[in-house]
């Protein structure tokens, strides 16, 4: 398919019908003579044999069950279209995953202290969280910020705190992930002006900003302006990374808070994927070519319970997304075809209750990141149902991903479940749902229109409350919580975040407008509400705003009063 033609994937890669099901007669002759007797002795467990999102799963997967498999078209080898079985040759026999702890808590001094205890711990990556005043786009002054100052993640409002969050930090020799999304283009803007006074070079420097607007409508709900200028600001970074800072992802395309909302495994695929779908469509319509761009588009999965459903769902997300941007887009740059993403285990998965049940859960979502060939990899720490992790539990969650790495043999071959029948059923039959879902959105005019009718946000409605009545019903065990509870206490060390942290940095915010030029300040904002109302790339006004020290809540300001913000309806 030439790049001038967009049209959808072709139909006989599209529609994947899956075959009837017709046993094999070894596989008759065996329910027959073997399974027959030995369920008459001792029947199964009385409950329905399911995935944890609801799939059913086939007592046994035969060859019958890959009739119509093709080698080269379903599978093929490591590093080859559609990369099934991983988007390098050698996978971790060449270089292991990034092992990036999630990291950020009251001031940016106390978090800059953990970034530098974390790579001495031999953390391979840095990723930093932001308080929920930052991520809403307010300043930690703010009335609406208080009482939440540093609790959820590092405070920053301005290039000053960035300053303090990096500083000592290689930024040209470590990759840097950061959890940020409606003032995305100010947090990395601060990063980017930060980086370059202290003599960093952003040919060279390397990372990746969330930058994924639409799952916050979705799932998340940390949002400020309405969906559609809210494309245009995560266009505006794509498209001026792609020119100005070429090693820099612009953005990571999240399933992981959609599945944390209550999806199923298929639901966060789908969503996902048909969010980058959304995203390449609306900067392609710039005018920008696809392989200038699609290259440093990256992703970001989560990893819960059920190994096997979460091993397909990532297999199929490579084999998808390769299909989609050669065939659908016509992109023609090999690299415009890789699914390259971070994964983090499931926050949602973890209990208050036996926490220490918590490391065997984690290291388990753990396994099947790797054994699904994530680049990328978090690990939860066991006290997360209750607080930030302290620094015990997070040095023993990276050093579960050390264990795996370097003791169990994991990265001695790159696909070990290549060619199970069941893995590959079940990678097909995640691959079809997930088309399914594609022709729906389609058919709605697109991501962004589904949601501005609540289709996404319903169907994730409904599996989050299935899901949570049948472990109400016992149908589903979550282990010390409704079933092998124990009445023991077993108190675990709780990291706070006290008053203090509010204190101080609303000291520093008020020297700090103190002492700033206020007037190059006015200028700057000025020049970037002007900006706002054209269809100028936003990228210079913001870098320019933050040079003049101007702060997350003034620039978010400033947009709020082009933009408008943004109410959810209510969905029936």
């Amino acid at each position: 398919m030439s790049k001038g033609n967009r049209a959808g994937i072709d139909l006989e890669t599209r529609k994947l019908k899956s075959p009837e099901r017709r046993p094999s007669e070894a596989a008759i002759r065996w329910e027959r003579d073997t399974l027959t007797p030995s369920l008459e002795k001792s029947p199964e467990r009385r409950n329905s044999f399911t995935s944890l999102s609801g799939a059913p799963v086939e007592r046994l997967y035969t060859p019958a069950d890959l009739a119509e498999f093709d080698y080269a078209r379903d599978l093929a080898d490591p590093g080859e279209f559609p990369f099934t079985r991983g988007i390098h040759r050698t996978m971790y026999r060449g270089r292991t995953w990034t092992m990036r702890q999630f990291a950020g808590f009251g001031t940016p001094e106390d978090t800059n202290r953990r970034l530098h205890y974390l790579l001495k711990q031999g953390q391979t990556g840095l990723s930093i969280a932001f308080d929920l005043p930052t991520l809403m786009g307010y300043d930690s002054d703010h009335p609406l910020a208080e009482g939440e100052v540093g609790k959820c993640g590092v405070a920053v409002s301005s290039l000053a705190d960035m300053e303090t969050l990096l500083a000592g930090l290689p930024l040209e020799q470590v990759t840097t992930s950061m959890t940020i999304n409606s003032p995305a283009a100010m947090i990395w803007a601060m990063y980017l002006v930060a980086g370059q006074k202290n003599g960093a070079d952003w040919k060279k420097i390397s990372g990746t900003t969330q930058n994924d607007i639409l799952k916050e409508y979705i799932a998340q709900k940390e949002y400020i302006f309405p969906p559609r200028p809210s494309m245009r600001l995560v266009v505006d970074t794509i498209t001026f990374g792609a020119r100005e800072v070429p090693r820099w992802n612009p953005i990571s395309i999240s399933g992981y808070h959609i599945r944390e909302a209550g999806s199923t495994a298929v639901q966060e695929l789908a969503f996902t994927l048909r969010d980058g779908i959304e995203y390449v469509e609306w900067v392609v319509r710039t005018g920008m070519d696809v392989d200038e761009f699609a290259p440093r588009l990256s992703f970001f999965f989560n990893a819960h319970n059920d190994l096997f459903e979460e091993i397909a769902k990532y297999r199929a997300a490579r084999k998808i997304w390769a299909r989609v941007m050669r065939e659908r887009f016509g992109a023609e740059n090999p690299r415009s075809w890789l699914c390259r993403f971070h994964t983090q285990t499931a926050g949602c998965s973890l209990t208050a209750q036996q926490p220490y049940n918590n490391v065997i859960r984690t290291t388990i979502q753990a396994l099947a990141a790797v054994l699904g060939g994530t680049q990328s990899l978090h690990t939860n720490s066991l006290d997360e149902a209750w607080a930030l992790p302290t620094e015990q539990a997070v040095t023993l969650a990276l050093r579960t991903q050390q264990v795996l790495a370097h003791e169990t043999g994991l990265v001695n071959t790159v696909d070990p479940l290549a060619g199970s029948y069941f893995v590959e059923k079940l990678t097909l039959d995640t691959e079809r749902a997930c088309y399914e879902y594609f022709d729906k959105i389609d058919a709605l005019g697109g991501m962004v229109a589904a949601i501005e009718r609540g289709y996404p946000q319903k169907e994730i409605h409904d599996a989050a409350y299935a899901y949570q009545q049948a472990v109400e019903r016992g149908e589903r065990i979550i282990v010390g919580v409704n079933e092998f509870v124990s009445e023991e206490k077993h108190p675990i060390e709780i990291l706070v975040i006290d008053e203090n942290v509010a204190r101080r940095q609303l000291q520093k915010l008020a020297d700090l407008r103190e002492s700033r030029d206020n007037a190059r300040v006015q200028s700057a904002l000025a020049a970037l509400a002007s900006a706002a109302g054209t269809e100028q790339n936003l990228m210079p006004y913001i870098l320019e705003s933050v040079r003049a020290y101007a702060t997350v809540g003034e620039m978010c300001d400033v947009l709020r009063g082009v933009f408008g913000t943004y109410e959810e309806p209510a969905f029936r």
